[in-house]
């Protein structure tokens, strides 16, 4: 570990990263650095308590928050959609539960279809970006055909993540964003985490760049409030303690927990493994939460059996993998 801060000053020079970096090892910080600007155009610099998005990484979260509900009995893995949608959403079949909504196994069209997506940079919304706030918003554009029977196969899906939103608020009367913070959030004890507004975002906000220079940011490109899909900000440290949370029992129990980041699905392509909400490793029993979106990317990993954590978050879209690697290469030794 002696060499890794060296490793990561090198691959911060050599591909001008600008974001923020923490390894912990058996309950001692390796690694805390920050690097680069959150505001160019201000010369403002990011710090260890600058906030960045996350994109994708919402998606554990928002799995928590649903598994929080199972055990408290507002709904159950097999709760179908329908059941709670109504009317709303009718292209999606009768039979897709939570479950299959949580391991991306439902079948359900995609509003955001990734493998279509030519460039990260393009205006990928369907609708104005300031029209999409809450969940209620994005329900207008989620109908679309299902695409093969429930539990068939597993294709990622940012619209099924936005359906258990749905499906959390109607089970419950409260906004997914409140539920997000009571049964997440506030058991975890992180602060600095939530769906903050890209139209007024608080000073200690990074901005997220579209390229590696130059002062294109990706206000046009997301929207305006995040979803159970993607949209979450939050720091270095709240990941950190919210990985020490999930796997204390402090958000969900133990056997919840162990259902979660079980695979049930393999993504050969990804060259890894799917539970609930989480990233799965191909081989070991490493956990991750993984984000990539216009001027955001980011990846948090765990290894229960190591007591080890390693993140990187970046404000531009493609800042965080040479580090990501580096780092993964080093600890891999």
């Amino acid at each position: 570990m002696e060499s890794l801060r060296a490793v990561i000053d090198q691959v911060a020079l050599e591909s001008g990263f600008s974001g923020v970096v923490r390894v912990d090892h058996a309950g001692e910080t390796v690694v805390c650095a920050a690097f680069g600007m959150a505001d160019r155009a201000h010369s403002i610099a990011n710090t260890l308590e600058t906030q960045f998005g996350i994109a994708s990484g919402t998606k554990g979260l928002t799995a928590l928050t649903v598994m929080a509900l199972v055990e408290r009995g507002s709904l159950l893995l097999d709760t179908t959609a329908r059941s709670l949608l109504g009317g709303r959403l009718p292209q999606i079949a009768d039979d897709v539960t939570v479950e299959h909504l949580l391991a991306h196994r439902s079948g359900i069209g995609d509003y955001l279809d990734e493998e279509a997506i030519e460039s990260i940079s393009d205006y990928l919304m369907p609708v104005p970006v300031q029209d999409l706030a809450t969940t209620d918003d994005y329900v207008r554009i989620l109908d679309a055909p299902t695409l093969f029977p429930a539990g068939e196969r597993f294709a990622y899906n940012n619209a099924g993540y936005v359906v258990l939103a749905a499906l959390a608020e109607a089970a419950t009367g409260e906004t997914f964003h409140d539920l997000v913070a009571d049964l997440v959030c506030r058991p975890a004890g992180i602060r600095d985490t939530a769906f903050l507004r890209s139209d007024e975002l608080p000073g200690r906000v990074a901005q997220g760049y579209l390229r590696s220079e130059g002062l294109w940011t990706n206000v046009l490109h997301l929207p305006v409030r995040g979803n159970g899909d993607g949209g979450l900000h939050t720091t270095v440290a709240d990941l950190h303690a919210l990985w020490e949370a999930i796997f204390a029992g402090r958000i969900v129990r133990p056997a919840t927990l162990a259902r979660m980041v079980s695979p049930h699905s393999d993504w050969p392509e990804e060259s890894r493994r799917y539970g609930l909400g989480f990233h799965l490793h191909a081989r070991t029993d490493e956990v991750f939460l993984e984000g990539y979106d216009a001027g955001v990317s980011f990846l948090s990993r765990y290894r229960p059996s190591e007591a080890l954590t390693s993140t990187v978050i970046a404000n531009w879209s493609e800042g965080a993998w040479p580090m990501s690697k580096a780092i993964r290469e080093h600890l891999d030794g």
